[in-house]
């Protein structure tokens, strides 16, 4: 039996969903969330860059975040095990080599962020906080109702989800996907396409007492997230500052990989990883445990429209590629907040059909697309993107694309010339990295980028 016709219905509560319920609530359209699990639920994506800050600020939730006390993230490290004997090939600023590239995001103004900080979050307290701040600001939440189907015909789209053992529904005139990897319309519409490049697979727990500062070198950088690239094939490991004393470490690698070293065996796999890098593998196994290994996978995929008349995907429900630059929160919350302009402005016209959605997708194709290529050469030749890094002439416009500033710019400059280097260093066997390639090849977007 369907209850009352909301102007818009959201599938899924995490960041997507409940920024775009907070930013409709404002607008005073009705809306209604329906968030398959009971919060608080652990959740990977533990680290925001600072793209995310303006939408925490304009939905109002910025001042609740800061109160909590995340670990402020002020930076970012990536460290290698390569030999500083690498030819440096005329890049300038490699002051530690090729083992460590870092960033401060104070380094460069970024438009609309007025705070030299983001934040490391525990996403449990973290998505609670902002589904809880849209339920304030008027939205209908409604937990444990996990959606079955969605019928699209007619103006009038009808929502089906069950509440325990109970099948109910909604109405709405516009209907949100924010379901995350578990892409409820673009499975229902067949729309998902696997990357051709990546096929990530993840290991992650959670360590108390680990000494990062023995970790990062240097005290004023133990809290920044680190990205260690591991000597294994397309493989690399997240240090995330969770609290003072806790911090997320994850492994990344292919699922090929995966599954040729005794998958079924998730400790046996991340300690053999880990291990590869010895000074990692001795911090760590100098700290405690605190929780099982989860794994995580089908991290890749691109979906072949965005939105139709009457419906629209958000977050990684529209598109997720890799969490090396800790782009997920980022886009989640971004592409909510693009969207959302375009919902209200349809509500206005009184028109959800599919072109009143057209800036919405292509804005966030431009965006995604640039994050793809990015992350392809940074697997392809992870020393590039450590030359382009430290470099004074290419520096601050690889920021840039760190900060997550991408929704309204052209392609970066330095993206581009990373292009043309990585295209001299594959197309020439002789060259002095090019026996640094990895196995990942940077191709061009996939179908649906």
């Amino acid at each position: 039996m369907s209850d009352f016709l909301y102007d818009v219905g959201i599938i899924g509560g995490g960041p997507a969903g409940s920024t775009m319920a907070s930013y409709l609530a404002q607008a005073g359209l009705s809306c209604v969330v329906l968030e398959a699990e009971h919060f608080p639920r652990p959740h990977v994506g533990e680290s925001l860059v600072p793209a995310t800050t303006p939408v925490l600020r304009e939905i109002g939730a910025l001042e609740k975040v800061e109160k909590v006390g995340f670990p402020r993230k002020y930076g970012a490290a990536w460290t290698a095990a390569v030999d500083d004997s690498i030819p440096q090939l005329g890049f300038r600023g490699l002051h530690s080599g090729f083992r460590l590239a870092d960033i401060r995001f104070s380094e460069r103004d970024q438009p609309e962020v007025h705070q030299d900080h983001t934040y490391h979050v525990d996403r449990g307290r973290f998505d609670e906080l902002l589904l809880e701040h849209a339920s304030e600001l008027g939205a209908v939440v409604r937990q444990g109702a996990r959606v079955q189907r969605v019928d699209l015909d007619g103006e009038s789209k009808r929502i089906t989800y069950r509440d325990g053992s109970t099948e109910k529904s909604v109405r709405a005139r516009m209907v949100v996907d924010a379901s995350g990897r578990g892409t409820c319309l673009g499975r229902q519409l067949k729309l998902k396409e696997p990357d051709p490049v990546f096929n990530q697979y993840a290991i992650h727990t959670w360590f108390e007492d680990l000494d990062r500062q023995a970790v990062s070198g240097t005290e004023d950088r133990a809290d920044y997230i680190f990205i260690h690239f591991l000597p294994l094939t397309d493989t690399w490991v997240w240090q995330i500052p969770i609290t003072d004393t806790i911090t997320s470490v994850g492994v990344v690698t292919q699922k090929s990989r995966f599954k040729e070293a005794a998958a079924d065996d998730l400790e046996a796999f991340f300690w053999d990883s880990i291990d590869s890098r010895p000074e990692l593998g001795r911090a760590l196994r100098s700290a405690r445990r605190l929780r099982s290994f989860k794994s995580e996978g089908d991290y890749s995929y691109a979906m072949r429209e965005l939105c139709g008349d009457g419906w629209l995907l958000v977050g990684d429900a529209a598109r997720f590629v890799d969490p090396i630059f800790s782009s997920g929160v980022s886009v989640a919350l971004n592409s909510a907040r693009l969207a959302a302009r375009d919902i209200i402005a349809a509500h206005g016209a009184g028109d959800f059909t599919r072109q009143r959605f057209a800036a919405y997708e292509g804005k966030l194709r431009k965006a995604v697309r640039n994050w793809y290529e990015f992350i392809s050469i940074y697997y392809r030749l992870n020393i590039l993107f450590t030359a382009f890094v430290q470099d004074p002439r290419y520096r601050v416009d690889v920021l840039k694309m760190l900060q997550g500033d991408v929704y309204d710019a052209e392609e970066p400059a330095a993206l581009g010339k990373m292009r043309e280097v990585l295209r001299e260093v594959e197309s020439d066997p002789q060259h002095l990295w090019h026996r640094h390639l990895g196995s990942l090849r940077a191709t061009a977007p996939a179908t649906g980028v």
